[in-house]
């Protein structure tokens, strides 16, 4: 086992704090955008903090499930190779680190944000502990663990400024997580199967076609709140040159489809992996986008 250096350390705890994964964070815009008010410099200033401690929040979580699973990683072919369990990252490096970020980033939050954004954050680090511990071996439940985590990305932004989240937002918003969360759990079990030592023990136990009808489901309830919300004040224009909000549903509706497409085969992973792969969904998606601000900003 390679022994740790010092020069490797800061370059292990960062690995270990997956960086790929914080494009995630960049949720935290979501309820500021749906309002209107991402564009003001004091909101911007304080979306790029809560970015920030939600990432060092996520990082905790990930530096002390690695260290908690130092012993069963380094027997599998590929999380040997995370810096915990290959060595160059100390277990009580890791633990210590994960701790200290664990209690920085809500306390950060009740000085420099609000008392809400402190508790959102320090309930989504016990939560994701508590599945890193047990959760994520209990059925239904760790798919709303999950889905949970998305969701309170997209709200921390709002709650941090103080702006009120709808309820279409909150619906929309968790069950699409739900619908991209279990497909990707549909992927990987449709990739698994038959196959010995599933990525996730908890696989064996759902059934195809169970995880097919989650991801349907969410998709529908998805689809169908978004519609709520485009409808909520009539089909026709208002003070704005068309009915963007009516026209957006076009544009929500054909990216759920499309993305339904790669959950169908079995090759939904990472959702930010799924749109950055296919360009027609991304382009779809910056049409959404473009129809949604506009709406948002009744132009």
């Amino acid at each position: 086992m390679p022994a740790a250096t010092p020069l490797g350390l800061p370059a292990g705890l960062i690995r270990t704090a997956r960086p790929k994964q914080w494009v995630k964070n960049v949720l935290v815009v979501a309820a500021p955008a749906a309002a209107g008010e991402l564009f003001a410099r004091h909101v911007l200033t304080q979306l790029g903090l809560v970015f920030a401690l939600f990432t060092a929040a996520a990082s905790a979580v990930y530096l002390i499930n690695d260290a908690r699973d130092a012993d069963a990683d380094r027997a599998h072919p590929v999380k040997r190779l995370r810096p915990v369990a290959a060595g160059l990252v100390p277990v009580p490096l890791a633990y210590a680190t994960g701790a200290a970020l664990a209690v920085l980033a809500p306390t950060a939050a009740l000085a420099l944000c609000n008392p809400a954004t402190a508790a959102l954050l320090a309930a989504y680090v016990g939560m994701q502990l508590a599945y890193c511990v047990s959760l994520k071996h209990v059925l239904v439940v760790d798919l709303i663990v999950v889905t949970t985590g998305f969701l309170m990305r997209a709200m921390i932004g709002g709650l941090a400024l103080g702006i009120p989240l709808s309820r279409w937002f909150l619906i929309t918003t968790g069950f699409g997580a739900l619908f991209m969360v279990s497909a990707k759990r549909y992927s990987e079990a449709v990739q698994m199967a038959g196959r010995a030592g599933a990525t996730r023990a908890l696989l064996t136990e759902y059934t195809t076609g169970y995880l097919r009808f989650v991801w349907q489901l969410a998709a529908g309830v998805a689809v169908l709140a978004y519609c709520l919300w485009a409808m909520e004040e009539g089909g026709v224009a208002r003070s704005s040159l068309l009915p963007w909000r009516q026209l957006s549903m076009v544009a929500f509706i054909v990216a759920v489809l499309r993305y339904a497409v790669f959950a169908d085969r079995g090759t939904a992973g990472e959702p930010e992996d799924v749109v950055l792969r296919d360009r027609a969904l991304a382009v779809i998606g910056l049409v959404w986008v473009a129809m949604y601000a506009l709406a948002v900003a009744d132009w």
